[in-house]
């Protein structure tokens, strides 16, 4: 950590115009965003003691962990788990993460709650699943359970008509199989994909006695 000195100089950063490095007598000090340098008033010929420099420090790291935080969120949204470990390997330390999430949940760019409505509503349009694997894998996003359970009940999902389309698009494939095997692969299908036992026989039921998937559904 650097020591106390007074300001000798505040360069612009040639990589970060948002950026200035502080030196202080004479030398390269530490990097801080001009946003911090505003606030915290520098000035060249200012003294700093050791404590400020590390609260100088500290605060900017949280501005990058923000920073780091909002440019992962505006690629997909994220749980609040897998943007605290997204940020813990881009090397930020917890008390830089734990401020960024707050803040960032302040702002309503964290909403578990949301996060997981849009999970499950993206989920049944793109890659049809059951009940069981979507609370599966919000779990496994960081979503506390009552919000999993919550989410899921909302959904009002139509678990059957899921699984229909699921094996609709399984069965071309399972076309030259004999009829045990096919029920055998396509049952296979449909648990890897979360559906229960009573969904699935009900797929199956509805093959065996030689009516459409696709009947039924709606």
């Amino acid at each position: 950590m650097s020591s106390g000195g007074t300001i000798t100089a505040l360069e612009d950063q040639a990589r970060d115009p948002e950026r200035v490095s502080v030196y202080l007598d004479g030398e390269f000090a530490f990097g801080l965003s001009r946003v911090l340098a505003a606030r915290y008033n520098l000035y060249v010929g200012r003294s700093l003691s050791v404590d400020e420099v590390a609260a100088l420090r500290a605060a900017d790291e949280v501005e990058r962990a923000v920073q780091a935080g909002l440019r992962l969120l505006a690629v997909r949204p994220r749980s609040e788990r897998e943007t605290r470990d997204r940020l813990k390997r881009k090397g930020f330390g917890e008390p830089a993460i734990e401020a960024a999430i707050e803040r960032l949940r302040g702002w309503r760019y964290l909403d578990d709650a949301e996060f997981a409505r849009l999970w499950v509503e993206h989920r049944q349009v793109t890659g049809p699943r059951g009940r069981r694997l979507l609370e599966f894998e919000l779990r496994s996003k960081g979503i506390d359970p009552e919000t999993v359970l919550e989410t899921v009940e909302a959904a009002d999902l139509d678990e059957e008509a899921a699984a229909r389309a699921v094996a609709s698009k399984h069965l071309s494939r399972l076309a030259g199989l004999d009829p045990v095997t096919r029920r055998r692969r396509l049952t296979g299908a449909l648990q890897r994909r979360g559906f229960d036992w009573d969904v699935i026989r009900r797929v199956l039921d509805t093959l065996d006695r030689g009516e459409d998937l696709g009947e039924g559904e709606g």
